[in-house]
């Protein structure tokens, strides 16, 4: 036998606890051998932790490692949104508290460009204009985007094709849609009119008679809903087609089915677009900006925006206090009320909608 076997043994004896600890019996070779066996299982214990803290550590460097080159991937955007973004916001601000135009420096004025709107005759007659167009456009499109919808999502044949059909449209640049708008209502020649005459209904002044202006442009909006169309119809496509059997076994009809299954399927997404609607509909600025540069001239020179300011609206109002009348400071104060305003409704109607949505 060798001379130190027995040193040997005995530190087999100690070790063993600590082997045996860490594989979760190490609290009877603790009894079992003594203090010695606890001390080695002890240091056991810290070595394994100090490995699991050491393994912790190189993950929380690959992770950190892994965000700094998130961040480098993001930085030219980040860059690009400060210089182009963030910092026309912010000077915005400013200047919608001083008196500034193009032609002289900036004189700071507190909130009189603001006070000065509210006894603006124009001001208010641009806000009713736009929340009439809102209040008519955002039911109208987002009720005939629901019902094409409707009839696209059954089809087993050609449903791309008709997907293509109608969201091509959105996509026309807004200057060439409009022009071909202006054929079409056109009072004496426009292909409406003569579509109306058909049914012996009398051709209307679709731009030029103040009560007809504004339905006018929803009609021309519609023009656009075919981004609405997709998205509602792939909410639907992702609703169960076992909640539509369920329905049908208990009795529902199709009208049932539509209240109880397909609405509160895609009431998240029917609650986007609402919002989103509503967004657009009070930034809607281009074809309101052609079409009446069609009618009277340059814009920039203060021609009314329709008979009796009746195409008026706010973003319309707005570009020719900046360009036109080259009151920057309002412009900006305009542009700032805006987005207070539009902020301040859609986090509510989200709340609201919210609400709702969860309950359904």
């Amino acid at each position: 036998m060798h001379p130190l076997s027995p040193h040997f043994e005995t530190f087999a004896g100690f070790a063993k606890p600590a082997v045996d600890f860490v594989s979760g019996r190490g609290y009877r070779y603790c009894a079992a051998k003594g203090c010695g066996g606890f001390v080695c299982c002890f240091f056991e214990g810290v070595f394994a932790l100090i490995k699991e803290r050491e393994k912790e550590g190189a993950m929380r460097k690959r992770e950190k490692r892994a965000e700094r080159e998130g961040l480098l991937f993001l930085l030219p955007w980040l860059i690009g949104f400060a210089c182009f973004s963030l910092y026309p916001i912010l000077m915005s601000a400013y200047y919608s508290l001083t008196d500034f135009s193009a032609v002289k420096a900036p004189v700071f004025v507190g909130m009189r460009n603001y006070t000065s709107l509210f006894h603006d005759k124009l001001f208010w007659k641009s806000i009713q204009n736009t929340l009439y167009y809102t209040a008519l456009f955002v039911p109208v499109s987002i009720s005939l985007s629901l019902l094409l919808a409707l009839l696209l999502k059954p089809l087993r044949i050609g449903k791309g094709f008709f997907r293509s059909v109608f969201f091509l449209p959105s996509i026309f640049p807004a200057v060439a849609s409009t022009m071909v708008w202006i054929i079409i209502l056109d009072p004496l020649s426009g292909y409406l009119n003569r579509f109306l005459k058909l049914f012996g209904i009398p051709g209307v002044n679709w731009l030029g008679d103040p009560k007809a202006a504004i339905p006018a442009l929803v009609l021309m909006s519609s023009w656009g809903i075919g981004a609405t169309i997709v998205i509602l119809l792939a909410a639907m496509g992702d609703i169960p087609a076992e909640l539509y059997e369920a329905a049908s076994l208990d009795g529902a009809g199709m009208w049932r089915q539509f209240c109880y299954v397909t609405i509160p399927g895609i009431a998240h997404v029917l609650l986007y677009q609402i919002v989103l609607s509503i967004i657009n509909a009070t930034q809607y600025f281009t074809q309101v900006y052609i079409l009446c540069s069609a009618q009277s001239g340059n814009l920039s020179s203060g021609a009314e925006a329709g008979r009796g300011n009746s195409l008026l609206m706010y973003p319309l109002y707005l570009f020719q206090n900046a360009f036109s009348r080259l009151k920057m400071g309002t412009a900006s104060a305009m542009a700032w009320i805006l987005f207070l305003a539009v902020l301040l409704f859609s986090v509510a109607f989200t709340r609201i909608g919210g609400r709702f949505v969860d309950e359904k």
